[in-house]
C-alpha cells in the first residue's frame, strides 16, 4: 500500500529535511490524518519533546507510540481514532524520526498493531498508547 508515497522501502534510514517529508506529512503535529484515515507519523522517540514518551520495545521493529495531547487526559480526537482504527484496517503509514532541526530520519512503513487508553503514572493523566509494528522487516540503524 505504498504506492502512493513518494518514499520507498528502501529509503528507510536515509535523512530527509521538513520539505521533503511535508510533501507526505503537511502538518506540524505528530498524527496525521486525512478524512478520518491515518496518512504518516511523526517522533523523536522521546529524546526532544519529553511529553510524548514514543520508545522502542524490545526490539527495533517495534515502537510504543503516544497519542496525540500534550496536556491532561488525553482524548480519543480525530488523530488518535485515525490510529485506533488503523488498527483494523491494517494499513502501513510511513514513519518519520525527528534527529534535530530540519533533519529527518525516515524510518519506513509501520502498522498498527495495538491500541489501548492507560494511565501514564509518570505523567499522571491518561493517555492513548499505540504498539507500532514494522511492516517491512528489514532492520534499520537504531536512532
Amino acid at each position: 500500500m505504498t504506492a502512493n508515497y513518494p518514499f520507498t522501502h528502501e529509503d528507510a534510514g536515509r535523512v530527509f529535511s521538513w520539505a521533503e517529508v511535508s510533501r507526505v506529512h503537511r502538518v506540524r503535529i505528530g498524527i496525521y490524518q486525512s478524512r478520518g484515515r491515518l496518512v504518516s507519523l511523526l517522533t523523536d522517540l522521546g529524546k526532544i519533546n519529553p511529553c510524548y514518551p514514543d520508545h522502542h520495545a524490545g526490539d527495533e521493529n517495534t515502537i510504543i507510540y503516544t497519542g496525540n495531547g500534550r496536556r491532561g487526559d488525553q482524548k480519543l480526537d480525530a488523530q488518535n481514532r485515525a490510529l485506533l482504527d488503523a488498527v483494523d484496517t491494517g494499513h502501513e503509514v510511513p514513519l518519520f524520526c525527528k534527529l534535530g532541526v530540519n533533519r529527518w530520519q525516515f524510518m519506513g512503513y509501520w502498522l498498527v498493531a495495538e491500541g489501548k487508553y492507560v494511565f501514564d503514572e509518570e505523567r499522571r493523566r491518561m493517555i492513548w498508547r499505540f504498539t507500532l509494528r514494522r511492516s517491512d522487516v528489514n532492520t534499520l540503524p537504531a536512532v
